[in-house]
């Protein structure tokens, strides 16, 4: 009897005498502060950007993967179109095609004036910059940030600071590259500013993103500003990253308050990020270096005049003849 009492106390006693530790919550906690003192160092002293790249880079694979169905799907779905869609289409196109030649013709003559003013006031030719195409994968996965990430990376000859742009105007400016990837800042973020102009009036000013309202502001213009509801805004090519006359957003909305002097401008942007997943990448603008030659340098005037000067100081001198 006594040896059925010691069998049925056994795991009890085995159960209180082993389970030690800390507590799931102490666990918790450590972690946590782990974590946060990780981030803290990583954003003080950038200790784990290379770690994060190779993660990054190791994790492509499994990406691809995971995006494979997504991908064979909307490859299905584009297969399927119906034949009549196909068919407005095309003819939409060919109106459209048609309507693009004659202006295109017009614009050829307008560029040909152009090459011919600027070589008559000797003027330094419009810079086209080049382009690599890329595509949407997916959007960021912060919720606070308005990120996209695309398809084309270090790899590929994408660096942080290009301009980003679809057929409707400009995306935004890629803010962190990877070998594979790369991660891209739209203009309606908050942490992005971007010089515009007016292009009915020329005026210059900086438009700044409101966040997930996905709209633009104008902030520091007074209430007697000339700018209308409709105003087309294109960049201004001030900040050496973005190419002048690029499509940015149309004003939507315009707030006057009497408490304030200035006025509340709101615009839509003009890209498409929702419905187009094809994108270019801008390369920035290198700068330009100038050669002189000896006609044209600038101390080229300076050497004339020192030499004039010189020249009365060098008299020979006579021999006296009355020696």
């Amino acid at each position: 009897m006594l040896k059925g009492v010691h069998q049925k106390l056994e795991p009890q006693e085995s159960l209180a005498f082993f389970v030690r530790g800390p507590s799931p919550f102490s666990r918790m906690m450590f972690f946590c502060a782990l974590s946060l003192v990780l981030m803290a160092v990583d954003a003080r002293f950038n200790y784990l950007s290379q770690f994060r790249q190779a993660f990054i880079a190791a994790l492509h694979p499994l990406e691809m993967i995971a995006n494979a169905p997504s991908q064979l799907g909307m490859n299905i779905k584009n297969y399927l179109s119906s034949h009549n869609a196909l068919l407005k289409e095309n003819q939409a196109l060919k109106l459209k095609e048609m309507e693009q030649q004659v202006l295109l013709q017009r614009l050829s003559t307008i560029e040909s004036e152009n090459t011919h003013l600027r070589s008559l006031l000797k003027g330094n030719a419009p810079i086209i910059p080049k382009a690599i195409l890329g595509e949407i994968m997916h959007m960021g996965r912060d919720p606070f940030s308005n990120v996209i990430v695309i398809n084309r990376g270090s790899n590929h000859g994408v660096s942080a600071g290009q301009a980003v742009v679809d057929a409707d105007g400009v995306i935004g400016q890629v803010t962190r590259t990877y070998p594979f990837s790369s991660e891209v800042t739209l203009v309606t973020d908050k942490n992005l500013s971007i010089p515009i102009q007016i292009e009915r009036n020329q005026l210059r000013a900086i438009a700044f993103g409101e966040g997930k309202s996905n709209t633009l502001d104008i902030p520091f213009l007074p209430t007697s500003v000339d700018i209308k509801v409709g105003d087309k805004l294109v960049t201004s090519g001030i900040d050496g990253i973005y190419p002048s006359g690029l499509a940015v957003a149309t004003v939507t909305q315009i707030k006057q308050s009497p408490d304030s002097p200035f006025a509340k401008i709101i615009s839509t942007p003009t890209a498409g990020v929702n419905s187009h997943s094809q994108l270019l990448i801008l390369s920035m603008p290198q700068p330009e270096t100038i050669q002189y030659t000896e006609e044209t340098s600038p101390t080229a005037p300076k050497k004339a005049e020192k030499k004039q000067e010189t020249k009365p100081n060098k008299v020979k001198a006579k021999p006296d003849a009355s020696r």
